[in-house]
């Protein structure tokens, strides 16, 4: 069993990375510093650290939390380290609920709201064109049939026989393959 000190260790030198980095790779010179300085880690753990953290699907920071708290002080040490590496996010929120909460009948809130709902449906919009110039429109600067076909026929699968997200994912990507001549 890990020591209570170890611990809070990792979880108050994960949130010092969490409140301090802009996520991704600007944490890893934050996380080899803390690693290094408590003796956790020598160069060649924090060189695979990283390279598994970067591997895997999922956050850099939650990723890193989690082997380096695992590897130092068992599942207890990776729950800690990442409840550290999540609090500022967490924090973040739990504070924008509770103001939430206590404005939400604010004439101010309601007209806060009345121009955040038609920029978050723009920017929505804005992906969703973006997203579709990239994957229906080829090189020439006219729509390509294949694409919208892989398109209607995922939609379909989607919707009409409720087939899992993965699956359609997996539909997709051999339908491209086959389409544009890879296969």
């Amino acid at each position: 069993m890990a020591e209570i000190k170890t611990l809070i260790q990792l979880f108050v030198a994960f949130a010092k990375i969490g409140f301090t980095s802009f996520g991704g790779t600007s944490m890893i010179p934050l996380i080899m510093e803390e690693m290094s300085s408590h003796g956790w880690m020598n160069q060649a753990d924090l060189s695979n650290l990283i390279a598994i953290a970067e591997m895997t699907p999922g956050s850099l920071g939650v990723n890193c939390a989690t082997f380096a708290g695992t590897k130092t002080a068992g599942m207890i040490g990776g729950a800690a380290a990442v409840l550290g590496v999540l609090c500022p996010t967490l924090t973040l929120t739990l504070a924008a609920a509770i103001f939430f909460h206590k404005f939400r009948e604010s004439k101010v809130m309601g007209y806060i709201m009345m121009f955040v709902k038609p920029i978050c449906i723009g920017m929505i919009v804005q992906v969703l064109v973006s997203l579709s110039m990239q994957n229906y429109v080829a090189d020439s600067g006219w729509v390509d049939p294949l694409a919208i076909g892989i398109g209607v026929v995922c939609f379909y699968l989607l919707r009409k026989r409720k087939m899992s997200v993965p699956k359609v994912i997996g539909v997709a990507a051999v339908l491209g393959l086959v389409c544009f001549g890879v296969l």
